[in-house]
This record gives C-alpha cells, sequence and structure tokens, in this order.
C-alpha cells in the first residue's frame, strides 16, 4: 500500500508539473506551484526529484524517445530517399517543436540557465543526436553516407531543432517552409546543381570556374 502511495504521489508531481510548463513555461513554473498542484508540500517533492530541471527530463525525456522512434517507423514507410529525407527533417524541425503546445521550449528555457548537478541529463543530447543522424543517413546512397560517418551530421540536426523551437515560440505562423527544406534535402543527398561533383558539394569557386570553362569552349568553337 505504501509503495502504491509513492507513485501515486510522484504521478501527481509530474501531473501538476506539466500543466504548469505547459501553461506558464519553465522559468515561472515553481516547485512549490508545483507541490501545490500535486496537493503535496515543497519539501515532499524534493523527496522524489532534486530539482525543477531533473522534474522536467523526467516528462520531455520518454515523450521524446517515443516521438522520434515513431518518426523512424514513419520514415521506413516511404521509398523515395528524397520524401523520406524531407519527412524526417520536417517532422523534426517543424512538427515536433510545435507539439505538445510547443512543449520543448521548456527545454530551451531549462539548460540556458542550469549548472552542472542540477538535473541536466547530456543523456537525451547524445542519443537524439546518434539517432537522427542515423536516420538522415539512411536516406543517402553509400557514397552521400560516408561524407557524414562522423558525430557533426547529428550535431547540426540537433542544434537546427533547438533553433527551431526558439523560432516556433516567436514566430508560430512561420514554420519550416518547402523553400528552405527542398533544396536542403537534395544537398544532402548529394542532388541538384550543387551537388554537381562527384561524392559532393562543388563550391561556388569551383562552379564559377567551370562556366568559365564552359565559356571558352564556346568561344573557340
Amino acid at each position: 500500500m505504501g509503495q502504491f502511495k509513492k507513485t501515486q504521489v510522484r504521478d501527481a508531481i509530474l501531473s501538476s508539473a506539466k500543466a504548469l510548463f505547459t501553461e506558464h513555461g519553465y522559468f515561472d513554473t515553481s516547485l512549490s506551484r508545483i507541490a501545490a498542484g500535486a496537493g503535496t508540500s515543497t519539501a515532499n517533492v524534493y523527496v522524489y526529484f532534486r530539482s525543477k530541471v531533473e522534474i522536467l527530463y523526467e516528462i520531455y525525456e520518454p515523450w521524446l524517445r517515443a516521438r522520434i522512434e515513431r518518426l523512424a517507423n514513419e520514415s521506413q514507410d516511404i521509398a523515395d530517399p528524397l520524401e523520406r529525407l524531407k519527412h524526417v527533417l520536417r517532422t523534426f524541425w517543424r512538427d515536433i517543436p510545435r507539439e505538445e503546445g510547443g512543449f520543448g521550449n521548456n527545454i530551451i528555457q531549462a539548460i540556458s540557465t542550469v549548472r552542472a548537478g542540477e538535473g541536466y541529463r547530456p543523456t537525451l543530447l547524445g542519443w537524439m543526436e546518434e539517432r537522427m543522424g542515423e536516420l538522415v543517413r539512411s536516406c543517402m546512397s553509400p557514397a552521400q553516407r560516408e561524407l557524414f560517418e562522423d558525430a557533426a551530421l547529428g550535431h547540426f540536426l540537433v542544434m537546427a531543432f533547438d533553433g527551431y523551437i526558439v523560432y516556433h515560440h516567436l514566430e508560430p505562423s512561420r514554420p519550416l517552409d518547402e523553400k528552405t527544406l527542398d533544396p536542403l534535402c537534395r544537398i544532402l543527398l548529394g542532388r541538384g546543381p550543387l551537388a554537381a561533383a562527384p561524392g559532393g558539394i562543388v563550391t561556388k569557386k569551383s562552379a564559377v570556374a567551370k562556366q568559365s570553362v564552359k565559356a571558352r569552349a564556346r568561344r573557340s568553337a
């Protein structure tokens, strides 16, 4: 019976915190308000959680991991690599930042002020970088995949994700658009005029040089 009550109180704390984070944001939600919403004391909250940021991760991390795995499963049904990559990035950069009432902005607020030992979980960041890197590379040809084997791709994807969370909070009416998404996906897949060189993206300088060669060839013909 005692164990059931412990689980019940813990769940009440998480439920109260989620409602408050969603309505007021991380900054404007205090532990005392969380405790009041859970029908317990602030001191009792510390029996279950070390800090407010630990409570936030306890809510956000399982949801985000499950959401990304759902995205991975969805993407398997899309045969065309370009469309699959668009779906992956569109979901990650546009849809997820606005889901759950833009709840991800709470994480941005939290990690902008958190100090070591206060409940920050670097394991979530590492997992996201690895998992999203895998999803994007799975859309690529073997040659393109070799160009993005290191962790830099995953880091870029997650940093952009954080930026889109902030941007959704500030400008929710202007999400990631197809004019941005389509050329970026083509570049990552090694397609289109910016990816004319074998195995990768050509620079502007090399593209200009190539045009000059063609122009000289036409003049001499």
